[in-house]
């Protein structure tokens, strides 16, 4: 005896099937990891650590609170690949400060900007490495 599926049965288990095994080789490139940065947020400290990535790319954004007009910038970063660039933006919007966390390390200070909820961003193109920084209220 033969068992015969209905069409649309088949076209089911097909689907599934495809879905589990990745699809169809259609040269897409594969979704990328969730990343999970170690964070610490809190009025007028924010700190960053993202380690073990690995050829990575990502776009993170953040809100903080600054009580402050500026902000020091403490970057720690131990990056052997790719480009990671930090974006600090002040409550109003404006941008306060920009630069790599790839190979540059020290305290820098932001300009001044207004205080309120400011953005940190976190962008970054084939990564290796770790990224870590800390800004605080200056």
């Amino acid at each position: 005896m033969r068992l015969r599926l209905p069409s649309v049965a088949l076209a089911t288990i097909l689907a599934v099937s495809l879905a589990a095994c990745g699809g169809s080789d259609s040269g897409s490139a594969p979704v990328q990891p969730q990343y999970q940065p170690q964070i610490t947020n809190v009025a007028d400290s924010f700190g960053f650590q993202l380690t073990g990535v690995a050829n990575g790319d990502g776009t993170l954004s953040y809100t903080w609170h600054n009580t402050g007009t500026m902000a020091s910038v403490d970057r720690s970063s131990a990056v052997s690949a790719g480009s990671v660039t930090l974006t600090l933006r002040d409550a109003a919007g404006a941008q306060v400060y920009q630069g790599a966390l790839d190979g540059a390390t020290g305290s820098v200070s932001t300009v001044a900007g207004a205080a309120g909820d400011w953005t940190i961003v976190v962008d970054f193109t084939h990564t290796t490495g770790t990224i870590n920084f800390r800004a605080q209220k200056q």
